[in-house]
């Protein structure tokens, strides 16, 4: 992602980076050919799976707003837990490589500056927007329910509670957290050591990491660490309960996010990534069958390290596959990941409502599911492209405007 500016508009979200024209150039073909198709679109799919565990809620046992199938609840739940072993490790991961490579071009102040726009200011804004509309779902559920009991009345006062919970926006408060971090220590590091001794530090350590026997072991270490601290590791690692900042999801987070920076920091780490994914991928479907077998009923000592494998082997697989495969990017692709960031921030209550309409039908949870991405993903595409792609909306997420599909066709069919 350096060459020329044009070639480097990052797609949306909170780890895209900006265009520079002051970039120089890495030698590693995979990290220098433009823009990063293959991990634009991984992260648009980390998000997007968040999305899926949100529809997938409902149907989960001992939920509030469905009663769960008995057939279908299993399936759902086997789901939600292998997703949970890798997309928030996955999406930090992808934060601290984009991370260092913003800061490479334009320097830790623009980068800091960066985030706090896109990152900090979002949550500020949209979290109690989001809490709000969930309050309003939970209103819809009970009243489809036919529940007499109301819901419990909301704080009084100036309403500070909004941001105690930033819902499902959370990943963002804590990767503000993780970034202060990185960024101070960083500063420390170069002061003490000097910058190029910093960087062969760096190196090296991203050289372990892609190491062939040992490199993702390495990398699961802090997800380990992380899993023995929350005494569990059903669910994979847990998410804050709130604003206040708790060790064990950061040591993972924090963890994923500086395999992200280092792998940056060696040249070749992408390529050789790409050259091992078929057996990353094969390892995470192993250790991914172990712990679901296990997650109930094994002791810590072994589900930790095996949820811990297969979370980085699927991180480190998926890399490696997406890369190879999107190699020369794709239109729709990059529009998908384009769009994936306030995809992500407007689907709740979307999806939620939708769901709780479909409900209604009586059909097949596995059906309902399908209706619901069917109705709800076009909406908010339509919104992203009307709304955001092309506005002022647009820019502050993803950094410039881009022209909207729509106008864009109107504007050819006009011309014919």
């Amino acid at each position: 992602m350096t060459t020329p500016p044009a070639a480097h508009r990052a797609a949306p979200g909170p780890s895209a980076p900006q265009p520079s024209t002051t970039a120089r150039s890495r030698p590693d073909a995979t990290a220098t050919a433009g823009r990063l198709h293959g991990l634009d679109a991984l992260r648009a799919v980390a998000l997007g799976l968040g999305m899926l565990l949100h529809t997938l809620a409902p149907f989960l046992p001992g939920t509030r707003w469905f009663d769960p199938d008995p057939a279908f609840a299993p399936a759902a739940a086997v789901t939600v837990t292998v997703i949970h072993l890798f997309r928030m490790v996955l999406f930090m991961m992808l934060a601290g490589y984009f991370g260092r490579l913003v800061l490479t071009r334009r320097g830790a102040a623009a980068y800091a500056a960066d985030r706090a726009k896109r990152l900090l200011l979002v949550l500020v804004v949209f979290a109690p927007i989001v809490l709000l509309s969930i309050i309003g779902v939970e209103e819809v559920a009970r009243r489809l329910r036919g529940d007499p009991e109301p819901l419990p009345p909301l704080p009084s006062g100036i309403p500070f509670w909004l941001f105690q919970d930033p819902a499902h926006l959370w990943f963002l408060w804590v990767l503000v957290q993780i970034i202060a971090v990185v960024l101070l220590v960083r500063a420390l590091v170069v002061a003490r050591a000097g910058a190029e001794r910093a960087g062969r530090w760096a190196e090296r350590a991203g050289t372990a990491l892609v190491l062939p026997v040992g490199g993702v072991a390495l990398a699961s270490l802090p997800y380990l660490g992380s899993l023995l601290l929350q005494g569990t590791a059903r669910a994979g690692v847990h998410q804050p309960a709130g604003v206040a900042p708790e060790l064990a999801p950061f040591v993972a987070y924090a963890g994923a996010f500086l395999v992200g920076w280092l792998l940056h920091a060696r040249r070749d780490a992408l390529a050789r990534l790409v050259g091992s994914w078929p057996w990353h991928l094969g390892a995470a479907a192993v250790f991914t069958t172990v712990f679901v077998l296990l997650e109930r009923t094994g002791p810590i000592g072994v589900t930790a390290p095996v949820a811990a494998l297969a979370g980085w082997c699927w991180c480190y697989g998926l890399v490696g596959l997406f890369l190879r495969a999107l190699a020369g990017g794709s239109a729709r692709v990059r529009y998908l990941a384009d769009s994936a960031y306030w995809v992500y921030i407007a689907h709740l209550p979307v999806t939620a409502v939708i769901q709780l309409v479909i409900a209604k039908t009586g059909w097949w949870p596995s059906v309902q599911l399908v209706a619901a991405w069917v109705v709800a993903v076009p909406l908010l595409l339509l919104s992203y492209d009307l709304l955001v792609r092309g506005t002022w909306l647009g820019a502050w997420l993803s950094g410039r405007r881009y022209e909207p599909v729509l106008a864009r066709r109107s504007r050819v069919g006009r011309s014919r």
